[in-house]
């Protein structure tokens, strides 16, 4: 019997709420709140009579603390999944702890605007001491763990497949699979083809954002940064075949190099088409991937809103898409003094995930875990005070509830190894 707040109303977010609806012993009454209202009124809509649910709405701007205090102390909710934007999780935690509600989103903080000289000043001593550049990082949220704990509270931080899943995978391999890990490979491959030209399959300002940055990952304790897309390897994956794979640089390497400090060397794989990098490429160098507002025919605007604005909206991919993901994590290390190698992963079918969903696979894959870090808090399976990502916590009842709900895994104990 829990009432859970869910703000956004995208893809990954539509996919969650209609999971949450599928489980109404639990989720008995969920309000849906974004910027648009009237998508969370057609999503409301769409769902009555299918659920016991009961489901109201509300309008709200994510970046404003104040409405968000109202909105959590009208509706008194026992948790608020955050399923907006990357650059709302900071207002979001604010007002969840002026309103001592637990938390829980699906990626970790970056902002909206990286000119911002106060953020900038703290962003680039953070480059020189930790070593990579990246605009996202955990520190900002990390900075709440002591808030969160002295308010009795839980933030879940990263309840995604990558991040999320991926780290459920890391320690579930430590938990049963290995004495000590040395290597991990997180490999992220999206075989799926929706015949656009061009198109991302998430928010296209995060995407192309995350895709054209510097490399980087974690080897004998401390980050190595690579130019964007220099590290190429190629990889046969089940269920989809071979396929070209890119080093990137990935949120969920800091909290794992964090959490296991013998690990060696930490990395982070995902897999792109010729095609789509010679967009990206295009785009960046006719300076269309820029956050630095521009004027144009007396109005301001930046660039890469402008052409998301221009690109198909991934929630609209669904019924396009055809093919399967693959996600998974490759371990070696050691066992009863024996070396080993362990490979989890999960195969993701496009088609049906719309059949049930209407969403294509990288929205389900997203939004299934987020409603299972929900229901790992809601029913206290998971039940820590301060801010965590989800390896902190018992990977078993996650897992299964993960494989009960759509995304089961798969195993291999002698996988092939990325070089």
């Amino acid at each position: 019997m829990s009432r859970v707040l869910i703000i956004g109303c995208g893809g990954v977010a539509s996919v969650a709420i209609q999971k949450c609806c599928q489980v109404s012993e639990v989720f008995t009454d969920i309000c849906i709140a974004s910027r648009t209202k009237s998508k969370c009124d057609a999503l409301a809509e769409k769902l009555r009579g299918v659920t016991k649910t009961n489901i109201t709405t509300a309008q709200v701007d994510a970046d404003n603390v104040d409405e968000l205090v109202a909105l959590i102390n009208d509706y008194k909710p026992e948790l608020v999944m955050n399923i907006a934007l990357p650059y709302q999780d900071l207002t979001i935690m604010d007002a969840c702890l002026i309103c001592k509600v637990n938390y829980m989103d699906t990626a970790n903080y970056e902002p909206e605007d990286i000119e911002d000289p106060e953020w900038r000043a703290i962003y680039e001593k953070r480059c020189k001491e930790a070593g990579f550049s990246a605009y996202f990082d955990y520190s900002w949220q990390w900075a709440y763990r002591e808030k969160f704990e002295q308010a009795g509270l839980t933030a879940l931080l990263g309840s995604g497949f990558d991040p999320g899943v991926t780290q459920s995978y890391c320690a579930y391999a430590a938990k049963h699979h290995f004495d000590s890990i040395d290597t991990i490979d997180i490999l992220d491959c999206n075989g799926g083809d929706h015949g656009y030209p061009f198109a991302t399959n998430f928010n296209p300002e995060i995407n192309l954002r995350e895709v054209s940055a510097p490399g980087s990952y974690w080897e004998n304790g401390k980050w190595i940064e690579i130019p964007a897309m220099s590290i190429k390897r190629e990889y046969d994956f089940e269920g989809v075949g071979q396929k070209d794979m890119y080093l990137l640089h990935h949120e969920e390497i800091e909290s794992l190099a964090a959490n296991f400090p013998e690990v060696k060397r930490i990395r982070f794989f995902m897999t792109f088409g010729q095609s789509y990098l010679t967009h990206m490429k295009c785009l960046e160098n006719v300076g269309m991937l820029s956050t630095t507002p521009i004027m144009y025919e007396g109005k301001e605007i930046v660039p890469i809103q402008f052409l998301k604005a221009l690109l198909p909206d991934p929630a609209t991919l669904g019924p396009r898409t055809k093919g399967k993901t693959n996600i998974g994590c490759i371990f070696t290390g050691k066992k009863d003094g024996e070396e080993k190698t362990y490979y989890i992963y999960n195969i993701c079918d496009h088609e049906e995930c719309y059949k049930e969903v209407g969403s294509q696979a990288i929205s389900y894959t997203t939004g299934v875990p987020a409603m299972c870090g929900a229901l790992m808090l809601l029913t206290g399976k998971w039940d820590k005070k301060g801010v965590y990502t989800v390896e902190e916590f018992d990977p078993d009842p996650y897992l299964e509830a993960l494989s009960k709900y759509g995304l089961p895994y798969k195993e291999s104990f002698a996988p092939v190894l990325v070089d």
